[in-house]
C-alpha cells in the first residue's frame, strides 16, 4: 500500500506542530529538535515538517511504498513516463534510512517516491536535487537539505 508524503519548511516548529496536531487531532509520531513527522491513516499520508533554514512551504511532495517492490515498480513507471530519475540506495534522510527515487514533474515540483527500512539518529544531508538537477532535470537549487 502507498502513502502520500508532503514535506513543508516551516518557520516555527513548535507552533507548526501545535497546528497540525490540532488539524489532525494527533500528536506527531517523531519529533526532533528541527522536525517532527505524523504517519496517519486518515487521510492517509506521511506529513513532515522541518526548520532547516530554507523558505517556508512545501518543500517537495512524494508517495511512500511499503515494499521495496511497490517503489521499484513507481521508478519504472516514472523513467516510462520520460521522466529523469536519481535514484539512491541505503540513504539517510529525515531521520530515517530509506531507498528513493527522485523526480522533477513538467512544471518543476520535486516528488520523492521511497521506501523507508529503518531508523537513523541523524537528519542526514545527501542533496538529491542537486544530483537530479546534474542529470539534466530542472530542479530548482537546494538549501543543505537531505529531502530537498
Amino acid at each position: 500500500m502507498q502513502r502520500l508524503h508532503l514535506h513543508i519548511a516551516v518557520d516555527d516548529l513548535d507552533r507548526s506542530i501545535g497546528f497540525y496536531s490540532t488539524l489532525f487531532g494527533a500528536q506527531p509520531a517523531v519529533v526532533k529538535d528541527d522536525y517532527a513527522k505524523w504517519m496517519l491513516e486518515d487521510p492517509r499520508v506521511n506529513l513532515a515538517i522541518s526548520k532547516r533554514g530554507r523558505a517556508a512551504g512545501i518543500d517537495h511532495v512524494g508517495i511512500q511504498t511499503d515494499t521495496a517492490l511497490e517503489l521499484s515498480d513507481l521508478a519504472v513507471r516514472l523513467k516510462s513516463a520520460g521522466e529523469t530519475t536519481f535514484d539512491q540506495e541505503a540513504t539517510t534522510c529525515c531521520y530515517a534510512k530509506s531507498d528513493k527515487s527522485w523526480v522533477v514533474d513538467p512544471s518543476g515540483v520535486r516528488w520523492e517516491t521511497f521506501h523507508t527500512h529503518g531508523e537513523a539518529t541523524t537528519y542526514g544531508e545527501s542533496e538529491p536535487a542537486a544530483l537530479l538537477a546534474a542529470t539534466g532535470a530542472a530542479a530548482p537549487a537546494p538549501q543543505a537539505a537531505c529531502c530537498g
